[in-house]
C-alpha cells in the first residue's frame, strides 16, 4: 500500500512580511532586515510548525526603490548559519545566482553551510536578470537569457562534482597511525568546459546531505528545462488553478523526459495568506494594508517590470495595448507574462494591478479564516497542482505565527501535513534520497600536495 501524500510547507520570509507596506503598520519593525534576532525567531516559529523549511531570496543589486519599502539585505548564507544555531530541524534555503559566481567558491560557501547545520541546507539557483546587478560585475548588460541558463547548468554539473570529490569515506581519522585523511579518496573533477575550468577538489569534506538540496525559481522554458534537469523543489507563481495544474504537469512530464522520478521534484507555488477570525476581517486586513502603498512607488517598480516608461502607465487606466512581447524580454519573462496576463484576464488598471501586486508581487493572494486557507491549499494539492506551498506571510512575525497557530493545526487535522518532524535533513523532509557519488567505487588518482600548508 503506497503511503497517502503530505503536504510541503516552506517560510519563504522577507523582512517586515511581503506585502510592500508591512513596514508602515504599528507592530512593524522597520529595521527588521538587518536584524538576525528577527529572523531567528522567524524560524523558530516556522519549526515550531514543523514546516519543511524556510527561504531567503537574494540578488546582487539594491532591488526596487528605497522609499517604498525596507532596502538591503544580509547576505543569506552567512544569515542561515547564525539561523542554524538557533534552531534543530528546519531546512536553510538561500539564493544565489549563477550569473555572478564561481562554482568553487559556492559549492563550498553551501557545503558549509550544510555541516555547520547538520544537513539542513538548500541552494535556490538563480540566473539573475536586469542591467544593474550586470554593472555591479563589471558589465555593461546582462548576459542573454539563453546564455545565463547555459551557464546555470554548467555552473550545477561543477557544483556536483566539486561535492564528490571526496568520498563519504576519506576521513580516516586513524591516530595512531598517524593517518587523517586517505588520499585516494579525494580526487581533482578536473572540469573543462564552454563557461568554466575547474580543478578541485573542493576544500570541504562531503557534506551530511551529500548534496545540499537544488531550489529553482525560474518557470521561463529554459527555466523549466534547468529544473526537470536539476531542481528537487521549484518555487513558482500562479494565479489559477488552471494555470498551476498545467504548469505541474509541464514539470513532472519534463522531468521524467530527462529519465529523473517526477516524485524528485517537488512544485511549490507561492501563497499570501491573509488570516482573520472571519472572512470579513481577513478582507478588512487586506484592504488595510492596500491603502498603505504608495502608487508612485508601486508604479515605478512596475513600469520597469514591464519595460516601459512611468508616464505610460496612468493609475486608472489598463495596461498600454502595445506593451512589450514576451520575446523581447531578456529577464524574468514568466514573470511578466503572470502580471500582464492577470491584468489583461481582470481588466484591472494600473491602480488595481499595484493592488494586487503589493501583496505578492505576482503570487497567489489569499483572505479568509484558517478553515478557508486550508481549503485554498487542499484545493490546489488535490487538485494536481501541487506537492505543497511557499507560504508568504503578508505581515511578519504575526503572519506567519497564525499561519503556524492556526492553518496548520488544520491541515494536520486533514492527515495532510505532519505533526512531527521524522527526519534530520531537508533531503529527508521532502523525502528524497541522499545521492550517491559520482565516483563512488572509482580509485582516485594519487593527489599530490595542492597549495601552501602555512
Amino acid at each position: 500500500m503506497s503511503t497517502p501524500r503530505t503536504l510541503h510547507l516552506n517560510a519563504f520570509l522577507m523582512s517586515t512580511g511581503h506585502h510592500e507596506a508591512s513596514w508602515r503598520l504599528p507592530e512593524s519593525d522597520p529595521i527588521a532586515n538587518t536584524k538576525v534576532e528577527h529572523y531567528q525567531r522567524l524560524a523558530r516559529i516556522a519549526e515550531r510548525g514543523k514546516l519543511d523549511s524556510i527561504f531567503f531570496a537574494d540578488s546582487p543589486v539594491l532591488f526596487g526603490e528605497v522609499g517604498r519599502r525596507p532596502a538591503g539585505k544580509l547576505e543569506p548564507t552567512v544569515l542561515l548559519t547564525a539561523i542554524a544555531g538557533a534552531t534543530e530541524k528546519i531546512g536553510l534555503i538561500a539564493t544565489a545566482s549563477t550569473t555572478y559566481n564561481e562554482p568553487f567558491n559556492l559549492a563550498r560557501r553551501f557545503a558549509s553551510v550544510d555541516w555547520v547545520s547538520g544537513g539542513r541546507a538548500g541552494w535556490n539557483v538563480v540566473t539573475t536578470a536586469g542591467p544593474d546587478a550586470a554593472r555591479n560585475f563589471g558589465v555593461d548588460d546582462q548576459p542573454a537569457h539563453a546564455v545565463r541558463y547555459q551557464r546555470a547548468a554548467e555552473f550545477i554539473e561543477v557544483a556536483r562534482k566539486l561535492w564528490d570529490s571526496w568520498d563519504d569515506d576519506a576521513i580516516v581519522a586513524d591516530k595512531a597511525e598517524g593517518v587523517w585523511g586517505d588520499a585516494g579518496r579525494i580526487r581533482t573533477i578536473d572540469h573543462e568546459g564552454k563557461h568554466f575550468r575547474v580543478r578541485g577538489p573542493l576544500n570541504v569534506p562531503r557534506s551530511p546531505q551529500g548534496h545540499p538540496l537544488i531550489v529553482q525559481a525560474g518557470s521561463s522554458e529554459s527555466g523549466k528545462d534547468l529544473a526537470a534537469r536539476y531542481a528537487e523543489a521549484v518555487f513558482t507563481a500562479h494565479q489559477t488553478l488552471a494555470d498551476a495544474r498545467a504548469f505541474y504537469a509541464d514539470l513532472k512530464a519534463r522531468t521524467a523526459a530527462v529519465g529523473r522520478d517526477p516524485e524528485g521534484i517537488k512544485i511549490l507555488p507561492g501563497i499570501v495568506p491573509v488570516i482573520g477570525a472571519t472572512e470579513a476581517e481577513a478582507l478588512k486586513l487586506e484592504r488595510e494594508l492596500d491603502e498603505l502603498i504608495k502608487p508612485e512607488y508601486a508604479r515605478e517598480q512596475l513600469a520597469k517590470t514591464l519595460r516601459v516608461a512611468p508616464e505610460d502607465l496612468p493609475l486608472d487606466r489598463q495596461l498600454p495595448a502595445d506593451l512589450p512581447s514576451e520575446d523581447e524580454i531578456e529577464g524574468a519573462k514568466s514573470r511578466y507574462t503572470l502580471i500582464v496576463e492577470l491584468a489583461r484576464r481582470e481588466q484591472l488598471t494600473v491602480r488595481q494591478l499595484i493592488g494586487r501586486l503589493g501583496g505578492g508581487r505576482g503570487h497567489r493572494t489569499f483572505a479568509g479564516t484558517a478553515e478557508q486557507v486550508a481549503d485554498a491549499i487542499q484545493e490546489w494539492f488535490d487538485g494536481g497542482a501541487a506537492d505543497g506551498f511557499n507560504i508568504m506571510p503578508s505581515v511578519l512575525p504575526s503572519g506567519l505565527e497564525t499561519f503556524v497557530d492556526q492553518v496548520v493545526p488544520v491541515l494536520q487535522d486533514r492527515g495532510l501535513f505532519r505533526r512531527e518532524y521524522t527526519a534530520s535533513t531537508l533531503r529527508g523532509h521532502y523525502g528524497l534520497e541522499r545521492p550517491a557519488s559520482r565516483y563512488a567505487g572509482i580509485e582516485a588518482p594519487q593527489l599530490t600536495s595542492i597549495g601552501s600548508g602555512f
